[in-house]
């Protein structure tokens, strides 16, 4: 009995010397220090038991998916639904949500949808963003469905401020304690926009709201205008897909990315790393996560998501999800909750000329794009191409439609104005 113990030990010891061998290289390749060595221990069990799990649902033959030990390996799934989430939904739950609806013509709805698409490949998704610990889903969800919406409709692809949304839309939203899509849509539409990402940087905690407005008075009209010294993307307005309607949701990604929410609480969400997930999850939604495509593999129907934790987690940074599954809601409830904003006009583009544009005799620029003087002495004597039909120039560089130009400095800047002003316009240049 006693050479038999002596055995389970030694086993047990070599079991344990392993995992923590795994764990060390694991803290090094995810960057991973703790304050103290009773910290890392029981990190180390955690990481222990978050192994096991992974390791045997990879021995299901029947999966359709895999797991990994990835930037979650060391967190406690209690740990990783508190920090990583982000929907924040009514107290009457997902029915108290108003749907909102607009015709057809005006939400660039597609009759005819491809078999598939991936607008990806459309240069319409910006990279994968990390929210980090925060429950700001909410806020990369509408974001990423703003930017998606403004590429289709204007040309250009802007990676835009999340941190924004958490700073300022307090109507509904709780910043890292979750919030809404929908209500995200409508701070844009009611704000006259959102910022970049390289003007408002995100810092994965709520800041006071700064929108970086500079008041300017016009003592001879005597009235007071904001200018805001920065880029920002507009939206028209936005609308929802009928719940649990999947038909209505191809549709719509078929037109643009969309946000949905989804449940994405259960512990292999946490450590998916490839193949296409089928659950088992509840329809019960606490996260968020931008659809922007579909597909199908091996006679399965797929649906492609953009999640917020980092290339890290999942196909850098992306899910593929059942569709056509059976059940109304979708895996995890993708079907339950989705919108999408609306861009029928742009502030930063209009629709491109067909006829090439002259500047001289001698110069032109090509088709969609218009002839700005960058140097003159009497004449121009320089030029440069803008990519927008009625942009303004501005000391050597172009502002775009709907922008002013302060010729002091060169600077471009949007109006918007203050509740108390009329609706005049200011012209730096003059």
């Amino acid at each position: 009995m006693s050479v038999l113990l002596y055995l389970i030990v030694l086993i047990n010891l070599s079991v344990s010397s392993l995992t923590t061998d795994l764990f060390n290289t694991w803290c090094e390749k995810h960057g991973k220090s703790y304050s103290s060595e009773e910290e890392k221990f029981f990190r180390l069990r955690v990481f222990e038991d978050n192994l096991a799990f992974v390791t045997e649902h990879n021995r299901m033959k029947n999966s359709t998916y895999t797991l990994a030990l990835n930037d979650f390996a060391d967190l406690t799934h209690l740990e990783f639904k508190t920090s990583w989430l982000g929907l924040k939904l009514p107290p009457l739950g997902v029915q108290s949500v108003k749907e909102l609806s607009m015709p057809l013509r005006s939400s660039r709805i597609v009759h005819k949808i491809p078999s598939s698409i991936d607008w990806r490949t459309k240069g319409a998704v910006t990279s994968v963003k990390n929210q980090a610990s925060c429950g700001a889903s909410w806020a990369f969800s509408a974001i990423g469905a703003i930017e998606g919406i403004h590429k289709i409709a204007t040309g250009s692809l802007v990676s835009l401020s999340e941190q924004e949304l958490l700073d300022c839309e307090k109507s509904y939203s709780s910043g890292c304690s979750g919030g809404l899509m929908d209500t995200a849509f409508q701070w844009a539409i009611e704000s006259h926009g959102i910022g970049t990402k390289e003007d408002y940087p995100y810092q994965a905690g709520e800041r006071t709201c700064n929108m970086k407005v500079i008041f300017v008075s016009d003592t001879t009209a005597l009235h007071k205008f904001c200018l805001l010294k920065r880029s920002i993307i507009t939206i028209d307005g936005y609308t929802s897909v009928p719940r649990n309607d999947e038909e209505q949701l191809l549709h719509a990604i078929a037109s643009q990315p969309v946000s949905a929410g989804i449940s994405a609480s259960e512990r292999a969400f946490q450590f998916y790393s490839k193949g296409i997930f089928s659950g088992s999850c509840s329809s019960s939604l606490d996260h968020a996560v931008l659809i922007v495509g579909y597909s199908s593999e091996n006679r399965t129907d797929y649906l492609i998501l953009k999640n917020s934790w980092g290339r890290n987690w999942g196909l850098n940074g992306y899910m593929h999800i059942q569709r056509n599954s059976g059940n109304q809601e979708g895996v995890c409830g993708i079907n339950i909750l989705a919108s999408y904003p609306i861009k029928t006009s742009s502030k930063l583009a209009v629709p491109m000329s067909k006829l090439r544009a002259n500047c001289d005799l001698l110069r032109y620029c090509k088709e969609g794009e218009t002839c700005c003087c960058s140097k003159r002495f009497i004449i121009c004597l320089s030029w440069i191409c803008c990519m927008w039909t009625n942009p303004v120039c501005c000391k050597g560089h172009c502002c775009a439609t709907g922008y002013l130009c302060d010729a002091r400095t060169g600077d471009c800047y949007e109006v918007c104005l203050c509740p108390f002003s009329l609706a005049l316009l200011l012209v730096l240049s003059s």
